[in-house]
């Protein structure tokens, strides 16, 4: 995914860019960059790679050398930036956070127009370069951003560095969050509004689908009004924010516990503790254990002084070696117990099922797993949700495979097996994903099994949106219900 901080101030930023973008190195590992402005120097930009360091690391023994009163800053996941651009509509510098599924499709009309694109050594395509060029095709900021906004198929908020203070541009459908914050003297926007509290921010606004609004010392300006609708990924509640963030008013670590609670009181499976998978399970476990009236746990801790996220490493053999290092079982809390654990999701189930064989050859005497969503079974459109390359890795889609057609694969498809997987009728899909339904109850057993759990059960989508507390029709809640898709 990816995240972005953003401020202007009477006096120099550099001190509160460089702790408000570090507050989003959660969001992403891949790169990191800042950009700063002075009136009397211009712009000055530094980005580094992330896969082997972290943000505070690479930036911190050169912040001297960024000396304006505004600046942004991004941890992304997928390319390089902030961009920079000197152009019509005058100097600035650009970061987004995006999924661009068409970017061919533009790339090739731009180069149509007699533009020029740069390329990584890869061949790829940098899609915030991307986002940059259809805002030069505008006759000035707003017209350029709602031009991506027509054009591009998926998501894309971003926040622009000017001459002329800093513009923040959400999502025409609010997939990814902006939040604005001001303290005297200064204004700021991130994805995160946990980087506000100890940069001594308050939040003042949170921008709506498609809103652009400009940030300057003395306040800000809405440049482009929101749109009515919304379609706020529900995931960013569920695994993507840090406990202590809001979006759309609603607390992470709240609705993480409300989740939990409910889920705990709907039980009846009988356990001696719970306990989470640190760390987006954490909340959603001291919700269970009130909800369940069990002690909560922490029968897995994470050690942190060393591993990154299990994410990082390029492949999955490498990402499975990481999640196993970072995470130590306490076989104290497990010899002779019957554990319940608590997580965000499951996407392949390799993790799990290898979590699930430690645990039980450490003693714990039943191992029950509760999911903080419903199960995915749609891959992601909308913004870079995980390193799946696509549904047919998803360990829901191969059960329901293997269940229509009566077959029994339980390793990852070979070439030859994907055409049949992908060709599963889309009414089949969603009766697999209704709560309860046979097909429901089948596939999940089945997943169970696969895993050697004893008991697992995922939450309903009614309760993950009654506690994020907005109407369904604003949260999007595609990968679990296959909703949503005409938005693309």
């Amino acid at each position: 995914m990816g995240g972005f901080f953003g401020t202007i101030a009477r006096k120099k930023c550099i001190t509160d860019l460089f702790y408000g973008t570090d507050y989003q190195s959660h969001l992403g590992t891949r790169r990191g960059g800042l950009a700063t402005y002075n009136k009397e120097t211009g712009f000055v930009r530094r980005i580094h790679k992330l896969e082997n360091s972290y943000f505070r690391s690479q930036f911190e023994n050169g912040l001297e050398q960024f000396d304006g009163t505004s600046g942004i800053g991004v941890i992304s996941d997928t390319d390089a930036q902030p961009m920079l651009y000197n152009s019509h509509l005058g100097r600035f510098a650009l970061v987004t956070v995006a999924k661009i599924n068409n970017e061919e499709e533009i790339a090739q009309q731009l180069l149509s127009e007699n533009m020029h694109l740069s390329e990584f050594s890869s061949g790829k395509i940098n899609p915030t370069e991307l986002v940059g060029l259809m805002i030069l095709k505008g006759k000035d900021f707003v017209d350029g951003i709602e031009n991506v906004y027509r054009t591009v198929k998926g998501s894309c908020s971003m926040l622009l560095l000017t001459e002329d203070g800093i513009i923040a541009a959400r999502d025409r459908w609010g997939r990814t969050p902006i939040i604005i914050g001001k303290k005297e003297g200064a204004m700021a926007a991130t994805s995160e509004s946990t980087a506000f509290p100890n940069l001594d921010y308050e939040t003042v606004h949170y921008v709506g689908p498609g809103e652009i609004v400009r940030l300057k010392t003395d306040g800000m300006e809405v440049l482009r009004k929101a749109e009515e609708q919304m379609q706020v990924c529900s995931f960013l509640w569920i695994y993507y924010g840090f406990p202590t963030s809001f979006y759309e008013g609603k607390n992470v670590e709240e609705m993480r516990y409300e989740t939990g609670r409910v889920m705990g009181e709907e039980d009846n499976t009988e356990v001696d503790n719970a306990g989470g998978i640190p760390d987006s399970g954490l909340g959603m476990a001291t919700g269970y254990a009130a909800g369940h009236n069990v002690p909560y746990q922490r029968c897995i801790s994470k050690y942190t002084p060393t591993w990154p996220r299990s994410f990082m490493p390029a492949n999955q053999e490498m990402r499975n070696l990481v999640a196993k290092m970072k995470l130590i079982p306490n076989q104290s809390m497990l010899k002779g117990k019957r554990c319940l654990f608590c997580d965000d999701s499951i996407v392949r189930g390799t993790q799990l099922r290898e979590n699930t064989k430690i645990l039980k050859n450490l003693g714990a005497k039943e191992v029950h797993m509760r999911i903080a969503c419903p199960p995915l079974i749609w891959a992601c459109p909308f913004i870079n949700f995980s390193a799946s390359k696509s549904e047919l890795e998803l360990i829901t889609r191969r059960v329901i495979h293997d269940i229509e057609t009566h077959s029994d694969h339980t390793t990852l498809l070979d070439e030859a097996d994907k055409v049949k997987y992908a060709n599963i009728p889309e009414e089949r899909l969603k009766a697999y994903a209704t709560t309860d339904s046979p097909e429901y109850k089948a596939m999940v057993e089945e997943i169970a099994r696969r895993l050697n759990l004893d008991s697992l059960k995922f939450s309903k989508i009614d309760t993950i949106i009654k506690a994020i507390g907005l109407p369904k029709c604003k949260v999007c809640t595609h990968c679990f219900d296959g909703s949503s898709a005409h938005t693309l």
